[in-house]
């Protein structure tokens, strides 16, 4: 049976993983990634050889919207840049699209300086749409990246220049986190204007260029960014070509030149600063930085992830059916936080792995085991409950069980109680000659008589010790009035005790009477027995007494003892029996037989 909880659990486990899995998969990851930004993500520029020149407002005020530049502009500082003492930077590139021709002869002086400083790469793009066509098995599938068409630099720049697309891709919810590596067209693989400069500044460099890792159609990876928005550094366009600046400082520098300025309409919101506004010049600088770094990942795995996680959830889930509240609370903080950790260091070998889905599906599991145990634990409230009104009356359990305070434990205590016996005169000679089905019919009637006496009058049913029965009163927890109530069911008892020997003697032609004893005193009350096995009693002289006294009693007779007389002498009629000699007692009690009880 353990065996197959462990099983359900496991497989419950799983299951929950996943659906969380799929999920992560589809709309939950952007929540996941969302997190994993806060976490990954953070300002830390090792590369200071990262320039931007921007084409900002004051650039924009000098010269005029650039789709009106004249190309001996680019070509200016194309020149200037890589005509300073010592040598220029290792690449520019051109984070701007020259696509048409404008001037023939500033075109051509802008392709033939870039031609002849050989370190230039142009922008160009690519255009998506979404097109059916029919995979290996003749299926129609949609490839949601078939290119449409292609914004290239105008014919003798493209001739002059390295040119590579300048799309940026955005995640559904509007971030920036990924990035293209190269895309195949026509026979031609083009690489991205951010790899191509990394690429330039590696062989510049005397190192070597390293593709990422690339998944999906497109080629993309992750990247990690360096630095949120104004993060690298920037000098403006204007302040370069006026000599402001000097260009000695881009020596041996990678320098992309791209707008920076909000009316050019080329800004993103990036992964490392949400709610922020990143020109697509820096996005580019932080491209080209993760790979230089080798901060690039891929998706992990989603079925290897699934699986392990869900084996971490299986055995997580057996730990929190036997651990207590604050031990599996503790272990799934751990856990928890062990998790976090592990997506972390994943993410700096080069997978993107889900950042809070495991803590989430822990904590779906804990509160599971929780509402189950909670569930539980009102279902065993309610097995105790109803084992207890098998011999406490109705009324008695409803009040413990509201009372949130009540617990069963073993011990007792000392308690002032009255207690009543009650057997049938004659039973076991009666029994001799009736049937068994015929002895239990008439026990079951009689037994349902004195219960029904005891629980309308607020006792406890102690115990059925063969024909006979005990009932207390005033424990489990206080009663008022109770001497007087174990006297009135007695009297219940044998009144109902009538009309039972009338209806045995018609269907048996036997009748059956009672002898009752009723005593009261101190005694000890509670759950007696043992951890596993437990019975609620009471113990002591008075419930000695008591029995004694239902043994001496006649058929159809109600002897109290004199304590009991004291406290409903005015309530009761009696006849005095004297003093009578009990087993086990050194001396004798004094007795009374009940003859009429007084009611309201």
């Amino acid at each position: 049976m353990k065996y197959l909880n462990r099983m359900k659990a496991a497989v419950m486990a799983a299951v929950v993983l996943t659906s969380l899995s799929f999920l992560f998969f589809g709309t939950a990851r952007l929540v996941d990634i969302g997190i994993s930004d806060r976490l990954d993500q953070r300002e830390t520029v090792t590369n200071k050889k990262i320039y931007i020149i921007g084409i900002d407002d004051k650039t924009l005020a000098r010269y005029g919207p650039v789709n009106t530049w004249s190309r001996e502009i680019p070509a200016q500082l194309v020149s200037g840049l890589n005509g300073a003492p010592g040598g220029g930077p290792a690449v520019i590139a051109f984070d701007v699209i020259y696509s048409e021709n404008a001037d023939a002869q500033a075109d051509d002086h802008f392709a033939g300086v870039c031609k002849e400083a050989g370190n230039v790469i142009a922008a160009m793009s690519f255009s998506f749409k979404e097109q059916p066509e029919k995979d290996e098995k003749g299926r129609v599938v949609y490839d949601p990246y078939y290119v449409d068409h292609v914004i290239e630099p105008y014919e003798s720049l493209k001739a002059a220049v390295t040119y590579g697309f300048a799309n940026t891709y955005v995640d559904p919810d509007g971030y920036v986190r990924q990035a293209g590596a190269y895309l195949d067209h026509e026979g031609e693989r083009i690489y991205s204007l951010s790899y191509s400069a990394y690429a330039a500044y590696q062989e510049h460099m005397g190192g070597t260029a390293h593709l990422p890792d690339v998944y999906g159609r497109n080629n993309r990876f992750y990247f990690t960014y360096s630095a949120a928005p104004g993060g690298y550094s920037v000098v403006s366009m204007a302040d370069v070509l006026d000599g402001t600046v000097d260009p000695v400082i881009f020596r041996d520098a990678v320098v992309l030149v791209g707008a920076y300025a909000v009316g050019m309409q080329d800004s993103y919101m990036p992964a490392i600063a949400h709610g922020s506004q990143m020109y697509g010049v820096e996005i580019h600088a932080n491209i080209i930085e993760a790979l230089l770094e080798g901060k690039t990942q891929l998706p992990v795995p989603p079925l290897p992830y699934a699986a392990a996680g869900a084996v971490l959830c299986g055995i997580f889930y057996v730990c929190t059916g036997r651990l207590k509240l604050r031990y599996s609370a503790a272990l799934l903080a751990a856990l928890s936080a062990v998790s976090l950790a592990a997506s972390q260091l994943l993410c700096r070998n080069g997978l993107m792995a889900p950042t809070v889905l495991v803590p989430v599906c822990l904590l779906v599991i804990w509160l599971i085991q929780m509402v189950r145990a909670y569930l539980a634990e009102i279902m065993r409230r309610r097995r105790v409950v109803g084992v207890f009104k098998q011999y406490v009356a109705p009324q008695v359990v409803d009040k413990i069980s509201k009372d949130k305070d009540f617990e069963l434990v073993l011990g007792g205590e000392n308690r002032h109680i009255a207690v009543l016996f009650v057997d049938i005169r004659g039973f076991t000679t009666m029994s001799e000659s009736l049937s068994p089905e015929e002895v239990v019919e008439i026990l079951n009637e009689y037994l349902g008589l004195t219960t029904k006496a005891i629980f309308d009058n607020g006792g406890t049913l102690d115990k059925f010790v063969g024909d006979a029965t005990m009932a207390v009163f005033n424990a489990p927890f206080d009663l008022d009035d109770y001497i007087f109530r174990a006297v009135c069911t007695a009297w219940d008892m044998r009144a109902g005790a009538d009309a039972l020997s009338e209806k045995f003697d018609q269907r048996f032609g036997r009748s059956v009477a009672f002898g009752i004893g009723v005593n009261c005193g101190n005694a000890v009350v509670g759950n007696i027995g043992c951890d596993f096995r437990m019975d609620y009693t009471a113990i002591g002289d008075t419930v000695n007494t008591a029995a004694r006294l239902e043994g001496s009693a006649a058929p159809g007779q109600i002897l109290i003892s004199s304590e009991v007389y004291e406290a409903v002498k005015d309530r009761v009629e009696v006849t005095p029996i004297g003093e009578i000699p009990l087993k086990g007692k050194s001396n004798g009690v004094f007795v009374y037989q009940v003859d009429r009880v007084k009611r309201g």
